[in-house]
């Protein structure tokens, strides 16, 4: 009998126990309040025009930013900078732990760099990245300018830790010194992620400012808190963007939006010639020395076609004879910049109302371009080639692709029948 009663006794404590360490886990919030709290589904509602609460086409509004951001790209030929020497400034001090971004602002930052890193370099591929973090009132250059994602990928994955306050000024003043360095040809960027609601600096930020004016950086600042004067002050002096993340989602956009070539300003517009170098790739099994690395490597990497030093990747500029060196591939994959695609037209609802104007499928991935009932589904049409496509092939074939299937067909068909 008492050990059935102590029994009793215990699980009524543990029952207790857990309740406890729900309201605390919980904030206070029942079981069913607390689900409804992490997953935000009100969220995920919008009205239509007849009062009604419907479900959001993330696909149809993820569309709709896309198109009108290629517009304001492609609205007016301006000339943009294809060589670019950016550092990526990370804010890690303790505000950088704030879990306001799940799990932690640290963690969905890192993330965001790390696909922001790899696009970069997709639609950059002249260019160079560097990664610089910001703790302890301290900035401290975790990369070097570079050509290799994983490296920078790595080198940000292994240092994620946060803590002390941020000094803007600091970190203006090493990438300062460390863009001085670059040739006039190139086009010097800075981009910070700023989480701190402050500063803590040992000087006259202003100058710094004026300093970074001077050297033609521009610098662009993305924040995860509140707006601060002195990140617009800066963005407005060096003709930069000012931005809040308001969730994690619009901070994946702003990032995002720093990967394609911003137009040059007016100093770099001036056409010059530079020497590239063409290296060839160097035989296997090879022991030679690395010019980057001061060290010997066996195999692999190229060769400078000017002073015959080692270097591991491209593009990068030899460490011997200062020639840069890129690839062919590089400066193809450049090239759409300079003559980008020009936008489809929306197709009208007069016309998408009429089955019988609009092909069944679409002509890039043949997929069919009516919903079920026989409802004709949202396109594009190019405005060359009045070929049809659907929205997915629409962004890829302005954001990857950079060519349009139906003009290149056309092209191709009337050659062919040229001979």
């Amino acid at each position: 009998m008492l050990r059935k009663e102590k029994n009793d006794i215990e699980k009524r404590l543990n029952r207790e126990e857990e309740e406890e360490d729900d309201d605390v886990g919980g904030r206070g919030l029942q079981a069913w309040e607390r689900d409804y709290a992490d997953e935000r589904s009100w969220e995920s509602l919008q009205e239509d025009e007849s009062g009604l609460l419907r479900p959001i086409d993330n696909k149809t509004l993820y569309h709709a930013q896309y198109r009108k951001r290629l517009r304001t790209t492609t609205a007016t030929r301006i000339q943009k900078g294809l060589i670019r020497f950016l550092y990526v400034v990370i804010d890690l001090s303790r505000a950088a732990g704030e879990t306001d971004y799940k799990p932690s602002r640290m963690i969905v930052v890192s993330r965001q760099v790390e696909a922001f890193i790899r696009e970069f370099f997709d639609q950059n591929p002249l260019s160079q990245l560097g990664l610089v973090t910001l703790k302890d009132g301290v900035a401290h250059c975790l990369t070097d300018l570079g050509g290799s994602p994983e490296s920078h990928v790595q080198a940000l994955m292994g240092k994620l830790t946060s803590s002390g306050d941020a000094s803007l000024q600091n970190g203006l003043d090493l990438v300062q010194s460390l863009l001085n360095q670059i040739p006039t040809y190139g086009h010097r960027e800075v981009l910070i992620l700023y989480s701190a609601l402050s500063t803590c600096d040992p000087g006259d930020i202003m100058e710094t400012i004026q300093k970074c004016k001077a050297s033609k950086i521009r610098c662009s600042v993305i924040g995860l808190s509140a707006e601060l004067y002195i990140c617009k002050y800066l963005c407005q002096e060096t003709g930069g963007t000012y931005a809040i993340a308001l969730d994690e989602y619009h901070l994946k956009e702003l990032v995002i939006e720093h990967a394609p070539p911003p137009p040059a300003i007016a100093e770099f517009a001036i056409a010059n010639l530079i020497k590239m170098g063409f290296p060839q790739r160097a035989a296997e099994g090879v022991i030679s020395i690395c010019s980057c690395h001061k060290e010997a490597k066996v195999g692999g990497g190229y060769t400078c076609p000017r002073c015959k030093a080692r270097v591991c990747e491209l593009p990068t500029e030899c460490q011997i004879c200062g020639l840069t060196l890129v690839s062919s591939p590089h400066l193809a994959r450049s090239y759409h910049h300079l003559f980008p695609i020009t936008p489809f037209d929306d197709v009208t609802p007069s016309v998408s109302n009429d089955p019988r104007n609009l092909p069944r499928n679409c002509f890039g991935c043949q997929q069919s371009l009516v919903n079920p009932g026989n409802m004709p589904a949202s396109c594009v049409c190019c405005p060359k080639c009045k070929q049809y496509f659907c929205l997915d092939c629409d962004i890829y074939i302005h954001e990857s692709l950079h060519n349009c299937p139906g003009c290149e067909s056309f092209r191709q068909s009337k050659s062919i029948g040229c001979e």
